[in-house]
């Protein structure tokens, strides 16, 4: 049914591309034919709305994935540098929860580990919406930051790396199936940040899926059996992920070709000292706004990205 109904929508919006293009045909042969200029703005904003949407649904068609029209899951860890890293992954926890934003998108943090000082150590969030998954794959990797640091009383320059994972949201007992005897479940007490806010309960979930050794843990919800839930859905992503990064291995294999994971090089710089750039290392799109790009500017990347890969079958 969802693929049903998505094709539905995508031949909908190429109906209604083809029926604004006949009405701009038409108002553009009355305004020829009589002679009036007064319809020449009209004309002009109609043609941009047309072509924008027409160079969105051209990227929608390069999407060849099983799973890109599905909802994300972002997974963002902060790498080794302590205060740091963690500053740049809330860093860019704000920058995909701006872009879901500006996208009319659906963004929810389903799980989330604090920094001692600041910042986060790792955060998992859902972002829904049309593509999204499809779009968001181009993030996944690790981000580089270039800086003087805030937190240095020399303010000397600090380079810090936050790894991003994007996962597509999978269905339960559909895209995998898990045995319940493969789970281990834990409660604990929910880490707060002191005072009344202090869990008195264990309501936060740890869940052990015992073949993989995935551990997963879910502790935003007062409810335990809320987080629970919420668990599982990031454990059935997970398992997915890891179904697909074997299929890739495997395709890899016959192509002879080698697959970086995980810590390798990053995929993308954010220089904010000593000038002032965000460039992407697979397309060398770049731009010299970062703080644009760390506001949820991200879409000239991503479509780069996006149009690199067109028609790779590993992508």
């Amino acid at each position: 049914m969802r693929r049903l109904a998505e094709q539905k929508r995508i031949v909908e919006q190429w109906r209604g591309m083809e029926k604004k293009s006949s009405e701009i045909a038409g108002l553009l042969n009355l305004a020829a034919e009589e002679a009036d200029t007064s319809f020449t703005e009209e004309i002009h904003t109609e043609t941009e709305k047309l072509a924008g949407l027409l160079d969105k649904l051209e990227l929608e068609l390069a999407f060849s994935g099983e799973y890109d029209a599905r909802n994300a899951i972002l997974a963002i860890h902060a790498g080794a540098g302590g205060t740091e890293s963690q500053d740049w992954a809330e860093m860019l926890l704000r920058m995909y929860i701006r872009w879901a934003e500006r996208r009319g998108y659906k963004a929810e943090v389903l799980d989330e580990s604090r920094g001692e000082e600041v910042g986060i150590k790792n955060v998992t969030i859902s972002i829904s919406g049309e593509y999204a998954f499809g779009y968001l794959k181009s993030e996944h990797g690790v981000h580089r930051l270039v800086r003087l640091s805030p937190f240095d009383s020399d303010h000397a320059r600090h380079t810090s790396f936050v790894l991003v994972e994007v996962m597509p949201e999978a269905e339960e007992n559909v895209d995998v199936k898990i045995d319940s005897e493969d789970l281990k479940v834990e409660a604990f007490r929910s880490s707060g940040a002191g005072g009344q806010n202090v869990q008195k309960v264990n309501s936060a979930v740890r869940i052990t899926h015992l073949p993989t050794g995935l551990v997963v843990t879910c502790q935003t919800e007062r409810s335990q059996h809320q987080n629970k839930a919420i668990a599982l859905k990031i454990l059935y992503s997970r398992l997915l992920e890891k179904e697909l990064e074997k299929q890739a291995e495997e395709r890899a294999k016959l192509k002879g070709k080698r697959i970086e994971a995980g810590w390798g090089n990053q995929i993308r710089s954010y220089v904010l000292h000593p000038y002032k750039m965000v460039k992407d290392h697979r397309t060398e799109f770049e731009t010299g706004n970062p703080d644009a790009v760390l506001d949820g500017e991200l879409d000239d990347f991503i479509t780069a990205y996006l149009r690199s890969i067109a028609g790779r079958q590993d992508a």
